[in-house]
């Protein structure tokens, strides 16, 4: 994007609304993303980081007046200057505090929608962080009033950790010196001790700790930044068109590593239990909060999620037979193919399908989607096994049908009625056949149609036998048996050329199954890593926020965050438990359909064996003429030569 574009807007109604443009946007951004967004006062500069950020001059809109500038939140997705491979989404939002809005609830909306978008969330003030800074937070103590984890009643504090993004306090024209009790601090110790907690259960007390505990509670990845003035008042109204000479060098050290701080530190957005958002997820997830905002529901996050996992599951499963049926399609102009190369193509195909679709997808829990895919592939295979079967047949049919074409010229000129007839007859036949068995790329239906064409053939050949009165009845009887003999060896050669093709089917399935279960276990691992890791990530943050409890002397708040924490660890540990037991159950849906099918096919084989076996066997005699027939020859047997 070459500009920033409306996300979200107020529509004539006062209600807010996504813009379809932007949709449209983050729908092409396929790239995991990292969120920036910044909330604050308006006219407090907000736009001016946002296009640092950036590393542009102009972008989102600076005003130059006392009015809010930045309506709704604007957005801008730009490549990510160190992270390959990840698309950096910044989003600038309205002003807090704008006196000409009419809905007192609308700044809380804002600042919801900010947290619940974005991985890094950048809180801009000026001055310092005092207590009335940290009063005019009263939308961090309405979060939950806009924001539940479930539907359910539970106490969700310790939830949010989970969902929220890390915290970042930019402190614009920071002019006092950076001491506390007389020594100097750095940053993060300043904003830490501007959070510090009171002791007391007051009233007084308590709405001096609320804020603070729930910047501590909701927000425990926590950085802070101090910005000097930039540079002279009478040219802050300007700062975008200003040279870097006109700007404070102090200002510009402070930018610089607040911008490499992001960059380096602000971390891909997740989903609860590690799934990484792109774009287009990012997207659906704007118009879900802001339709579920807008129509005054509170947002559920695990219903969000539930129901952006519908969507991504079933755009998922599409997406991996596009996959399939695209390589598929390619290999389709070979055709006609052998089986083994149809099923290799099919086995890689299939493997490539699934892990798109395990990219893409996330809490399909109990194999559904999975599932769908592999009957889908199931079915588009056997379609493509029918297509290349039909080219085979088609192609074995032309050659017989030009190799033939001799032949069917002189049964039309009756060059066959002549003594000595049928050996012309069976010698062209035999040639035909010879021909036909050296021509390349059959495919599978070789054996099938040739039976076909003998059959046939064999129609004409008993006529032209019995007319041929060259023959004796005695020799005719043996070219009948001869006529009998091969085709039934011919039948033999069809059935065993399906039998050998039912047992590569065997195989395949085999192969597939087995890769199958392989990237499940792999995206097993995965999933529950990634559980594991976050919950360490809550756990630590908790540590931590204990420890600071219990150096500023709150010794029972600091026992009930250890329930508090105990209770998290049971959970967590109920969850990895489910997490295992649903997988192993999908794996013996995934072993039970896979055996429902092999035992189908052994079936299927078993009766082809069973009907070879059953069929009627070639007299020695009749097997060693049609052995002496394709080595020597026709003639050789009748005793003849070919007639002129």
């Amino acid at each position: 994007m070459d500009k920033p574009v409306c996300l979200i807007d107020t529509a004539s109604d006062g209600k807010l609304c996504v813009q379809q443009s932007a949709l449209q946007v983050l729908e092409q951004v396929q790239q995991p993303v990292v969120v920036v967004a910044v909330v604050g006062l308006y006219r407090t500069g907000k736009s001016y980081l946002m296009n640092r950020l950036a590393g542009k001059q102009t972008g989102f809109a600076l005003g130059s007046t006392i009015e809010s500038k930045t309506k709704g939140i604007w957005m801008w997705c730009l490549p990510h200057p160190t992270k390959a491979g990840t698309t950096l989404v910044l989003l600038d939002t309205e002003g807090l505090g704008d006196v000409d809005k009419g809905d007192s609830k609308h700044d809380t909306k804002i600042f919801s929608l900010s947290v619940l978008l974005s991985s890094t969330l950048v809180l801009n003030s000026q001055g310092t962080i005092d207590n009335r800074a940290i009063e005019e937070l009263q939308y961090v103590t309405e979060l939950t009033e806009y924001i539940k984890i479930k539907s359910s009643d539970e106490d969700e504090d310790d939830e949010f950790v989970k969902f929220f993004p890390s915290f970042i306090w930019a402190v614009r024209d920071f002019t006092l010196e950076q001491k506390i009790k007389g020594k100097y601090v750095t940053e993060d110790q300043y904003l830490e001790f501007s959070l510090k907690l009171k002791p007391g259960a007051s009233r007084t007390v308590n709405e001096f700790n609320l804020p603070r505990q729930c910047i501590r509670n909701y927000f425990p990845s926590r950085k802070c930044f101090t910005f000097p003035f930039p540079t002279a008042p009478e040219n802050v109204s300007h700062l975008e068109s200003l040279d870097p000479v006109d700007l404070s060098p102090d200002f510009q050290e402070v930018t610089q590593r607040f911008c490499k701080f992001v960059f380096d530190k602000s971390e891909v957005k997740k989903l609860k239990d590690g799934y990484t958002v792109t774009g287009r997820v990012l997207g659906q997830f704007a118009k879900t909060y802001v339709d579920m905002i807008s129509s005054g529901e509170v947002p559920f996050l695990e219903n969000a999620v539930m129901a952006m996992a519908l969507i991504e599951n079933e755009a998922a499963v599409k997406e991996g037979l596009e996959v399939y049926q695209s390589g598929m399609e390619k290999l389709k102009t070979s055709f006609p193919l052998e089986l083994k190369e149809v099923s290799s193509e099919h086995q890689y195909l299939s493997r490539t399908a699934t892990q798109a679709l395990m990219k893409r997808s996330f809490k399909d829990s109990e194999g559904t989607y999975l599932k769908s895919l592999e009957e889908g592939i199931n079915k588009l295979f056997h379609g493509y096994l029918y297509q290349n079967e039909e080219a085979s047949r088609k192609r074995c049919e032309n050659i017989l049908s030009s190799l033939s074409g001799t032949m069917t010229e002189k049964l039309k000129k009756g060059s066959y009625a002549i003594p000595g007839g049928y050996v012309l007859f069976s010698q062209d036949l035999e040639d035909i056949v010879k021909k036909y068995k050296i021509q390349a790329n059959k495919g599978v239906k070789v054996e099938d149609t040739l039976e076909e064409f003998l059959k046939q053939k064999s129609v004409e050949s008993n006529a032209i036998l019995q007319a041929d009165n060259k023959l004796t009845e005695k020799e005719k009887k043996i070219m009948e048996e001869r006529e009998k003999a091969v085709l039934l060896a011919q039948e033999i050669n069809t059935k065993e050329q399906k039998q050998r093709q039912l047992e590569e089917k065997m195989e395949a399935e085999r192969r597939s199954i087995e890769e199958r279960m392989r990237q499940m276990r792999e995206k097993m691992d995965e999933e529950m890593r990634l559980q594991r890791e976050e919950a360490e990530h809550a756990m630590d943050s908790k540590l931590r926020e204990q420890a600071a409890l219990l150096d500023k002397g709150f010794q029972e708040k600091a026992d009930r965050m250890s329930e508090e924490m105990e209770d998290f660890r049971r959970k967590n540990k109920n969850a990895e438990k489910e997490s295992h037991k649903l997988f192993e159950k999908m794996i013996a849906n995934m072993n039970k359909r896979h055996a429902e099918t092999m035992n189908l096919m052994k079936r299927q084989h078993s009766e082809q064996m069973e009907a070879i076996m059953s069929m009627p066997k070639p007299s020695s005699d009749s097997s060693a003429l049609v052995l002496r027939l394709l080595l020597i020859g026709l003639s050789s047997i009748t005793g003849g030569s070919r007639p002129c």
